[in-house]
Formats: structure tokens, sequence, C-alpha cells
């Protein structure tokens, strides 16, 4: 038995936020299998501030050596994962997004021939290595008679991306996004474990990088079925401790108490997250750490957009946002009620101290 705050205070140290992070850019992304990623600025912050060297240019590294890419492999939307890992997610995901996006597709004008020449078109313009700004390819796109008007670019992109043609891979030079590539030539050594043993190892790794969290946060997360959840943590269980509040089953790695033991005082800290970081979006129910009542303070109207937040003793209390641009930038934070003693002071520094 223990309590939410405790479970709070957890995934703070199960996410490497506390503590003194992975060694490399590929190991934090590893450790949590895969970061929302449809904030490439945001997610470079989050993958970072996970990291010893806590640096931008350690992701930029990891991305352009092909270590870390970014696709659509978890509920249909931007994930960022490791390279060797995306082609099994695909295997295991995939088919329930395409089967849920069909109609769109329907509605978009998006059928099997028209789908096809587009494959063609991106494969043509990408072999060899090539690497081409989003922009880039939809232009080509256009120009080879596939029309991206409306949302046709967008579905087209995430189509072929579902499919194992294309994922978005090195850094541009401008570091301003991320290039787009040939999944058959930038992961040359895939792994595809059979269907049950991937299952299990998604559980697992879901629950070493985010536990303690229940099945359900593992269902929503992952975008999969009861069944599908049930033969997970079939295979993931013995590897698994578990816990208990109000009645309700959460799982985390055997090792996480240990390591908040050891981070204990860093993690009742305050810390200055990104929107969109996985603290927030790798959970169904946040009740752990975001009151009920200022869920929609997070995220306005409900309209998908998550704000940076401050973190404080393990609860969001507040949102952040910067306030100017480049290096002449300062962080406006607003509190859900009143920031405690001693937190608007830190507020600053955290922000200057940032990737």
């Amino acid at each position: 038995m223990t309590t939410s705050h405790e479970i709070a205070l957890l995934r703070l140290a199960a996410q490497r936020l506390a503590g003194p992070g992975e060694d490399s850019a590929a190991g934090a992304v590893r450790w949590l299998t895969a970061l929302q990623a449809q904030d490439y600025r945001g997610l470079l912050t989050s993958v970072a501030l996970r990291t010893a060297p806590r640096t931008r240019a350690a992701v930029h590294a990891a991305l352009d050596a092909g270590e870390v890419v970014k696709s659509w492999p978890m509920r249909g939307t931007l994930h960022l994962v490791l390279a060797e890992d995306l082609p099994w997610l695909l295997d295991l995901l995939a088919p329930r997004i395409l089967r849920q996006s069909a109609r769109r597709r329907a509605e978009l004008g998006l059928d099997e021939p028209i789908l096809e020449r587009a494959r063609e078109i991106a494969s043509e313009a990408l072999r060899g290595g090539r690497r081409l700004r989003r922009a880039e390819l939809l232009a080509a796109w256009d120009e080879g008679g596939v029309p991206t008007t409306g949302q046709r670019g967008y579905h087209m992109l995430a189509h072929l991306g579902l499919t194992g043609t294309l994922c978005f891979g090195p850094a541009h030079p401008d570091r301003d996004e991320q290039l787009v590539v040939l999944i058959e030539e930038w992961i040359p050594h895939p792994r595809r474990p059979q269907r049950d043993e991937a299952l299990g190892e998604l559980a697992t790794r879901y629950f070493g990088g985010h536990g303690p969290a229940t099945a359900k946060d593992f269902t929503r997360w992952a975008g999969i079925t009861a069944a599908d959840t049930r033969t997970a943590l079939a295979g993931a269980r013995p590897r698994l401790a578990t816990l208990a509040v109000d009645g309700a089953e959460y799982l985390m790695d055997p090792g996480t108490p240990d390591l908040l033991d050891r981070v204990r005082s860093e993690a009742r800290g305050v810390f200055l997250l990104p929107g969109f970081d996985e603290f927030v979006l790798g959970y169904g129910d946040r009740g752990a750490v975001l009151p009920a009542e200022h869920a929609e303070r997070l995220v306005p109207g409900k309209n998908g957009m998550f704000r940076s937040t401050v973190v404080s003793d393990g609860r969001i209390i507040g949102t952040w946002k910067r306030a100017g641009s480049g290096s002449a930038s300062t962080v406006d934070a607003t509190p859900f009620d009143a920031f405690p003693s001693g937190v608007a002071e830190q507020i600053p520094r955290l922000y200057a101290a940032l990737p």
C-alpha cells in the first residue's frame, strides 16, 4: 500500500527526471520506449532533461546518427522511438491505427492507387540516402500529380509512415525540424520479435519507464485492445513489482523505490517541463500529479494542446511559457492557486538552465 503522492514521486524517478539521467539521448528514449513528439522544440527538451549531458546537442547527435527516429507508431500520434524499435512497434500497433483512420482517408479521396502513387514518388525522391524537409516531399507529390491540399498531405505522410515506408530521421542543418528518410535505408537492422514477445516487452518497458502506472494507463498509452493488454501483462508481470492505492493496482520496475530513496530530495523539488512531456501524456489517469479541478487549465478548452508545466513535490501546480525569443527570452509562470513559498524564486533559474 502507498499514497498517490508517493506514486507521483516514484514517477519522477522512473522517468529519469529526478536523478542523474541516462548516459545518452538514445538511452533515455529506449528507457521510456516512446515520447510524444508533435512539438519538436519541446521534444528536444524532454529528452535532454532525462540525460546526463542535458543538452540538445546530444539529442541532435542521436538523430543524426540514426539512433532515434520519429513516426506515428502509437495512437496515430507522432512519437520519438529508438530506430531499431520502430519496425516492430509498427508491426504490433499500426494495423489497428490504419483501420481506425480508413474512413478519414476515404473522405479525403485517398484510395489505394493514390496512396501507392504517393509511395512511388516518395521512394524515388528519397532513394539513395536522400533526405527531404516535409514541405519538399509534399511539393514532390504535388508535382507528381498527387495533390496535398487540405489534410491530404498529412494523411499521406502518416499512412506511409504507418506502413513502413518513411519516417523522420536526422535533424535539418538549421535544427528546426527532422528530415524525412526511407525506413529501409535508415534502419538497416530492425528488431522483429514475435507478437506475444513484443507485447510483453512493450509492457515491461512502459512500466519500467513510466511506473507506477495501471493496466488502464498502459492500454491507453499503447492504443491496444484489452485482450492485447492481458497478453502483454502476462509476459511482463514476472519482471515487475506492484503497489496498491485505494484498491487500484500499480505496476513498476522493482528498482524504482530504491532509486527514489536515493533521489527523494531532488524529486520533491521544482521542475519545469515542456508541453506534451511524458510525465503528463504517459498516463490516462493523471490524478496522482494533477488535481482534476485544474485539468482544463493544462489543456484549455480541451483542444489537445498541452501547456508547459511547473511541478513541485511531484504535483503539477501551474503552467509556464516563454516571453520573448532567443537569448533575451524570459519565463512567465502562472500558478493554479498560489506557488508555495520559494517556488516562484526558483523558476527563472530553472528556465535559464533548460536545454
